[in-house]
């Protein structure tokens, strides 16, 4: 099979607890595992930011088009490309962060093209990093994500660093971003949700004006004022979202479910296909959970209206943060009905195909026959066998999980 990266490793999975030896150690999935402390209760003090812009431990990933920046000709396992502030100055200014955010707010002018960037964190490894001092002291090297797609007043400084980037021998990642090491493709995957929330909402959700990035990126405020228009027409209408705080616009996750049915002898498993996947090629099912409804509910709605099967008991497994565009995809195990296994593809046609397959066939399968959409499986694999996703989705970790005892064994993951 293709090369695969690692997943990451649990949290805290050498500590011995109750919890672990009831259920096993946590299961962490690719995007996720991420190594910095967010401290998002200092996004906004721009006096922290400004310090973490300017220090010489900090990491800044440029992103274009948003695709993250890697060594040419990269390959599994390979890291994520940083640069420094020196580099990123002639694109964001000076000081971006010399004001309050109140400050900044009050002087938003709609015309002044702000390229985004996203606080990211701290790496608290690291104590050559910054040390801050709020109401307590932190201590780590600042990362944030950046957006260098050459546009508006920032075109030249961009295509400048871009190519400049280039001639380093660097590029930026092209498709889906699946092959670098784990822990930077947590980080990746925090930058590209973030960078994509907001060119997704330049309006505000209340009034329809145009809104501003704050909070080290993780906030869309609606300013009162446009300093763009004539100076009798500077003043906003009022505005709902600069009143109660709850209906300010955050980040959007969407809750998606992904599940492995086995039947209700243990014995098989539930797996579909679309019609645009490869030949053989089979997966796990999966939606989007609907508002006012349990995970649990989620599940079981998904399967019956997918593929007409009913599930009983459901168990949830483990996430995974899919950045394509903003999905948490939570992970279940759910087990069918004796009366409820029949297959009926006639309620939602989304799919192509569902069958039940036997756990020894998922096994063999698993070892021999996964790999991405878009690439070949592995030297073993005979045409004609069941080919299944590759290590680094969520759906592999289900399908293994099922396979190997899951159910039997109680929750044990």
């Amino acid at each position: 099979m293709p090369e695969q990266p690692a997943n990451p490793e649990p949290a805290h999975h050498n500590i011995d607890s109750m919890l672990s030896r009831k259920f096993g150690k946590e299961v962490a999935n690719y995007f996720s595992g991420n190594p910095l402390n967010r401290v998002g209760f200092l996004r906004e003090k721009h006096d922290f930011l400004d310090q973490a812009l300017k220090h010489p431990s900090t990491s800044f990933l440029p992103c274009n088009n948003l695709q993250p920046l890697v060594k040419t000709g990269y390959k599994t396992g390979d890291y994520l490309q940083f640069v420094k502030y020196d580099e990123i100055k002639p694109i964001i200014g000076d000081g971006p962060y010399d004001l309050t955010e109140k400050e900044v707010l009050a002087r938003y002018n709609s015309e002044q093209y702000i390229p985004q960037m996203i606080f990211l964190g701290i790496d608290e490894k690291d104590k050559q990093g910054l040390t801050y001092q709020g109401k307590n002291e932190y201590t780590g090297a600042p990362y944030f994500a950046i957006d260098v797609t050459p546009k508006a007043g920032v075109k030249d400084a961009c295509e400048k660093l871009i190519k400049s980037l280039e001639e380093r021998g660097l590029t930026f990642a092209p498709g889906r971003v699946m092959e670098i090491d784990a822990t930077h493709a947590a980080l990746y995957a925090e930058a590209r949700m973030l960078l994509d929330w907001n060119q997704r909402n330049p309006y505000c959700g209340a009034c329809g004006n145009t809104t501003m990035s704050v909070n080290g990126g993780f906030k869309r405020a609606c300013p009162p004022k446009d300093l763009a228009k004539e100076a009798s027409q500077q003043d906003r209408p009022p505005c709902v979202t600069r009143n109660r705080i709850s209906n300010l616009s955050f980040p959007r996750t969407d809750p998606t479910v992904i599940m492995a049915i086995v039947n209700s002898s243990n014995t098989k498993i539930l797996l579909g296909r679309q019609k645009v996947w490869p030949p053989y090629w089979y997966s796990t099912l999966a939606g989007f959970a609907e508002p006012a409804e349990s995970i649990e509910e989620a599940v079981r709605r998904e399967v019956y209206e997918e593929a007409g099967v009913h599930v009983g008991r459901v168990v949830i497994h483990s996430t995974q943060p899919w950045p394509y565009p903003a999905n948490l995809m939570i992970g279940a195990i759910g087990q069918a009905i004796p009366e409820g296994e029949t297959i009926d593809l006639g309620n939602d046609p989304e799919l192509d195909d569902a069958k039940w397959v036997d756990f020894e066939e998922l096994k063999f399968s698993l070892k021999v026959g996964t790999s991405g959409l878009s690439e070949d499986p592995g030297p073993d694999y005979k045409e004609g066998g069941l080919r299944l996703p590759p290590s680094t989705a969520i759906a592999h970790q289900l399908m293994q999980a099922a396979a190997n005892g899951f159910v039997t064994e109680g929750a044990k993951l």
